[in-house]
C-alpha cells in the first residue's frame, strides 16, 4: 500500500503580531497564514516487515529526526500501530526560511499515514498531535488559508470571513537562515502588540500590519534587511515571513517582468528567488 505525489505547500505570513507571552514562555500570536505553490513532494509506503520508520531524501539531506519522522512516530505511538512506513521526501522548500516547509511535511505525513495505516481518525483527533509537533503544523493539517491565533492552535479558515483574490508573490530567500528560538529571545522583539480583528485585516489584506519578528531577525541575520532593501530597490514593498530569513512582496496586476529581472540580477550568489501563486 502506498500514496505517492503528496504535495506539501509552503506558507507566507501576510502579517505576524506578537500579542503576549504565556506563563510557560510560549508567545501568543496573531497572523494570517496563506499557502503558496512552492511545494515539497512526499511519497509514502506501508512497511509490513517491521514497525520501523525510514526516510529517503531525494534532494536535500535532512536531519535524522526531522519533522516527517517525528510525525510518523507520534501517530504510530498514539494509534498503537504495529506497521511501519517508508517516506520519500523530495525537498524544494528551503529550511530556516519562515516558509513552514518542515511543518507542511509533518502535516502531510499525518494525513497520509492516517489513511495508509487505516486509522481513519477525524481531523479533530489529529489536531492535538499536530500541535505537539510545532506551532505551524495544525495550519497545514487544516489545509486552507487561515487567521491563526494563540500559539498556532486557534485556526479560522479565511473563506468564512475574507475573500482573497488570485495573487502572485515574489519570494527571496537569503543563503543565511534565521534561528527562530534566538529571535523569540531577542530584546528588540515587541511582545505586546494590540490585538487585531479579522475585519480590520479584510479592509487591506496585503498591506495590513507588519511582522513583529522582523526587527529582531534583521539584527541576528543581516541578510533579512539586505533582502528587504533589494526588493525596495527593484520597486517592491517587502516584508519577512514567519521568523525568516525569507522575505516576500505582492506582485501587482501589471507586468513586473523588468522589475523581477532587476531583482534577480541583484541577488548575491546562493540566494534563491521564486515567483509563487497564492493557493486558494
Amino acid at each position: 500500500m502506498r500514496i505517492e505525489g503528496v504535495k506539501a505547500p509552503a506558507k507566507l505570513n501576510l502579517f505576524l503580531h506578537v500579542t503576549g507571552v504565556r506563563n510557560d514562555g510560549y508567545h501568543l500570536l496573531q497572523s494570517v497564514f496563506v499557502r503558496i505553490d512552492w511545494q515539497d513532494t512526499l511519497d509514502f509506503w506501508v512497511r509490513t516487515d517491521s514497525a520501523a520508520i525510514t526516510r529517503e531524501d531525494v534532494t536535500v539531506p535532512l536531519p535524522a529526526q526531522d519533522l516527517t519522522v517525528r510525525a510518523a512516530r507520534a501517530l504510530q505511538q498514539a494509534g498503537g500501530v504495529a506497521l511501519g512506513a517508508h517516506i520519500r521526501v523530495d525537498k524544494s522548500i528551503p529550511s530556516e526560511a519562515g516558509l513552514g516547509g518542515g511543518s507542511s511535511d509533518a502535516a502531510a505525513t499525518l494525513l497520509a499515514l492516517n489513511r495508509l495505516w487505516r486509522l481513519d481518525w477525524p481531523l479533530e483527533r489529529l489536531l492535538p498531535l499536530a500541535a505537539s509537533l510545532g506551532a505551524d503544523v495544525p495550519f497545514f493539517l487544516v489545509g486552507s488559508n487561515a487567521w491563526v491565533e494563540g500559539v498556532g492552535e486557534q485556526i479560522t479558515p479565511l473563506q468564512e470571513r475574507v475573500t482573497l483574490p488570485p495573487t502572485r508573490f515574489v519570494v527571496v530567500k537569503p543563503q543565511q537562515g534565521a534561528a527562530t528560538a534566538e529571535i523569540f529571545r531577542h530584546p528588540l522583539l515587541n511582545r505586546s502588540h494590540q490585538s487585531a480583528t479579522i475585519s480590520g485585516f479584510a479592509a487591506d489584506p496585503f498591506g495590513f500590519g507588519g511582522n513583529d519578528l522582523q526587527m529582531a531577525a534583521e539584527q541576528i541575520c543581516p541578510d533579512v534587511k539586505k533582502a528587504i532593501f533589494l526588493l525596495k530597490a527593484a520597486g517592491f514593498r517587502g516584508r519577512m515571513t514567519g521568523s525568516g530569513s525569507a522575505v516576500f512582496a505582492v506582485l501587482g496586476q501589471e507586468d513586473c517582468g523588468l522589475q523581477l529581472q532587476r531583482l534577480s540580477a541583484s541577488l548575491p550568489d546562493g540566494w534563491v528567488m521564486r515567483v509563487c501563486n497564492l493557493l486558494l
